[in-house]
This record gives C-alpha cells, structure tokens and sequence, in this order.
C-alpha cells in the first residue's frame, strides 16, 4: 500500500515531482494530495489519517506540539520566497528595490495575497511600511486554496503576491521576479510523520522518504520549482 502525504499548496508540485523520483529510486509509493495550509492543519486536528504531513515549518511546529506529529519526526526540507506577478500583458512594474516596490504597491489598484504564511508577513511588511490603512480597501485576499495567480488571470486584482513555486506556470499571469532581498520574506517548508502512522514499517518507509527530499539529490528539483533547499 502506498504512503499518503498531505501537503499545502506552495510545496505541491515539487513533492509530485520528489514523489515520482523516490518511486522511480526506491520502488515505493508516495500518494500525496494538496490544500490551503489553513485546511491541511485542520484536517490533522480533526483526525484524517495520513502518513506524512508537510506544511510551513511553524504551522507543523504547532501540530508538533499539540500531539499530532512523531516526537523528533520534524524536518526542514526547502524555503521558499515571495515574488510578484501580473496579468498576461499588463505592464511589468518595477521591483528593483525596496522604494520601487513601495511605489508600486501604493499605485496599484488591487492587491492580491494569500491566506498563507507569505500573506502575513506581506501585511506585516505593508504595517512597517506604514500603508495598511491606505491600501485597506484595494487588498484582496484569496480563499484559501485558490492561488493569487488565478485572481490576477481574472483581473480581479492588478498585482498579486504568493510564494514563488505557486506563481510559476500558473496560464494567464507574468512573473514579474522575487521581492527584493531587503524585504524577500523566506517561508521555510518542513515535513513530519504523522501520528496517525502507526506501522513501525510505515514509519520507517516515511522517514526515508523525509531524508531523501532533504538530501542532495533532490536539491536540483526543489531549485527547479522557484525553491531553494532548507
């Protein structure tokens, strides 16, 4: 029977693409499927049985605390920044540095971010800016699970922030780049046995596939999808 893996939507595709390379190395089955982190968390919470479980590093530290995780299980696999993106021939603005991102936020119409990790510290960054009352009205948050991108396909927002690996290949947007490195907001993505994987065999199947993604080997194709390894 196959693994099963719960994961958020930032780290979908590179852990299909890992899951493929460790059926292809090792001859096991990874089954993973994705959602808003905010849902992932509370699936587990609620009792969903999964084998690994991998999410923002804080997000998993929490359901680590709270019981839901293998004691000592927790492993950081990949990071992963914050970029911009617009519609498919909108004017590509400019983000070379902090003053010109600052200017195209405040000039936007419509802003979209994430219910994400990378949505609160965009916030949190927009508050040290000291704009949050000025773009109030003009930030769009997308509903846990729809990526940023699809809303700025839609024009329903001018400009839209998410993790990079979520923008990339999403039809209908341009990547405009990755947030200067003065205000580039890195989101670490952990993953963790779950609980609910009670096989000692189970469990050591899944802790060679969380050291395999934190290997070298797979340092090439978390690059490849906008990540970098942990």
């Amino acid at each position: 029977m196959p693994l099963t893996g719960v994961s958020s939507m930032a780290s979908r595709q590179v852990l299909t693409a890992l899951a493929e390379q460790w059926r292809v190395i090792s001859g096991q089955s990874l089954s993973l499927i994705a959602a808003g982190g905010v849902d992932v968390a509370k699936r587990i919470r609620a009792g969903e049985e999964f084998d690994l479980v991998f999410l923002a590093n804080d997000a998993l530290t929490s359901l680590q605390d709270e019981g839901f995780l293998l004691t000592g299980s927790l492993r950081p696999l990949m990071r992963s920044g914050i970029a911009l993106a617009v519609r498919d021939g909108d004017t590509l603005p400019d983000i070379s540095s902090e003053e010109a991102l600052r200017s195209t936020v405040l000039a936007a119409p419509s802003i979209g971010y994430s219910t994400g990790p990378s949505g609160s510290a965009l916030l949190a960054l927009f508050q040290r800016w000291g704009v949050v009352d000025t773009l109030k009205d003009r930030l769009v948050q997308a509903p846990a699970g729809v990526p940023v991108g699809q809303l700025v396909a839609q024009g329903k927002v001018a400009i839209g922030f998410q993790q990079q690996s979520e923008l990339m290949g999403l039809a209908g947007i341009t990547l405009v780049g990755s947030l200067p490195d003065t205000v580039q907001i890195d989101t670490v993505f952990s993953g963790a046995i779950a609980r609910s994987c009670l096989d000692a065999e189970r469990q050591t199947q899944a802790a060679a596939v969380l050291e395999f993604v934190a290997s070298a080997k797979a340092g090439s194709v978390i690059t490849h999808y906008g990540m970098k390894p942990a």
